[in-house]
């Protein structure tokens, strides 16, 4: 069976496609670039919209597929933007109403970790999820993915972004700070808030963006921003690994692309004899990822009617019972 899935929660238009045996036939994105500040959410699904057509069309050409091939439509119900889920939503539904498939909604974190499971043949592991908005510690128990720790105000990702915007870096400002960190000579002391398994981005922001306005370079800056986030999301996840005694550590989401991360949190799982793996190429949201999540929920009996599909922007991971 082919599973055809749309990614679409935020800045990115993903087209992916798998076969039964999970191989990526096509990978298709379609990233939205703010002319300035952040994402805004209607100027994002409009961007969708404009190039959903397209980006259909790349995939199945690209994965040398047809619609009689396709066995299978899959979206992300949420969590996100509004707007972009309800294009996307809207897109899938159409699709499969008018080729007469069947359709299914996903969570768009949970996703990121299936990718993950199934790319690096994990069995149970323990997921550090950094992505924009989202900065979660979560382990599968009792069949639903439970948040061990998370972010208290803003994500990591989005944390970076707006310090990027504040100190003049084009969106997305995440590789371009990690860029600017390799040539920090000096650390800066800044605010690390850990509550327990819990973090807090937004005094390291402020911090942060004073340290840059008080003549600090740049680049001193930006090793210290990094340096200081990262420890403490490392932190709590040793936390819980030390807890729950996983052997795998699984780092996920847009920012786990970041080196410096990978380094501690891969360090870190060593000292306590757990792997480590990062899905890549599929950390950033993309459409494979949803098709994967989609073919497993699928494959364990999972069916939505079209009247379930509506959209969830505010579904958080451990809303969703895992019978996969």
């Amino acid at each position: 069976m082919i599973t055809l899935g749309f990614e679409g929660t935020a800045h990115t238009l993903g087209v992916g496609v798998i076969d039964d045996d999970f191989r990526v036939l096509a990978d298709v994105k379609k990233v939205y670039t703010p002319a300035g500040g952040g994402i805004h959410p209607r100027e994002a699904a409009q961007h969708m919209s404009e190039h959903l057509r397209e980006a259909v069309c790349e995939a199945l050409v690209g994965g040398k597929v047809s619609w009689s091939d396709v066995g299978l439509i899959v979206f992300s119900q949420g969590p996100g933007m509004g707007p972009c889920l309800r294009t996307v939503a809207t897109a899938a539904r159409v699709l499969a109403l008018y080729h007469k498939k069947p359709v299914l909604g996903v969570n768009h974190c949970i996703a990121h970790i299936e990718v993950g499971r199934v790319f690096n043949k994990l069995e149970n592991p323990l997921t550090l999820y950094v992505s924009g908005a989202n900065s979660q510690v979560i382990a599968l128990s009792e069949g639903r993915y439970r948040v061990f720790g998370e972010t208290l105000d803003v994500g990591v990702g989005n944390m970076l972004d707006k310090f990027g915007r504040e100190v003049g870096l084009a969106h997305p400002a995440g590789p371009k700070i990690e860029a600017l960190a390799r040539e920090g000579k000096k650390y800066i002391k800044l605010p690390y808030v850990v509550k327990g398994t819990d973090l807090s981005f937004s005094g390291l922001l402020t911090s942060a963006l004073n340290a840059h306005k008080q003549g600090e370079p740049l680049p001193d800056v930006c090793f210290s921003l990094q340096e200081t986030a990262f420890a403490m999301l490392t932190e709590v996840t040793e936390r819980a690994l030390a807890h729950l005694k996983n052997r795998e550590v699984l780092l996920t989401g847009g920012v786990a692309a970041n080196r410096r991360l990978q380094e501690m949190v891969e360090l870190m799982a060593a000292e306590h004899d757990a792997s480590f793996a990062v899905p890549k190429g599929f950390t950033g949201d993309n459409g494979v990822m949803i098709a994967v999540l989609g073919k497993r929920m699928h494959d364990a009996g999972a069916r939505m009617r079209i009247e379930e599909t509506v959209v969830l922007p505010k579904q958080r991971t451990d809303d969703v019972e895992v019978v996969w």
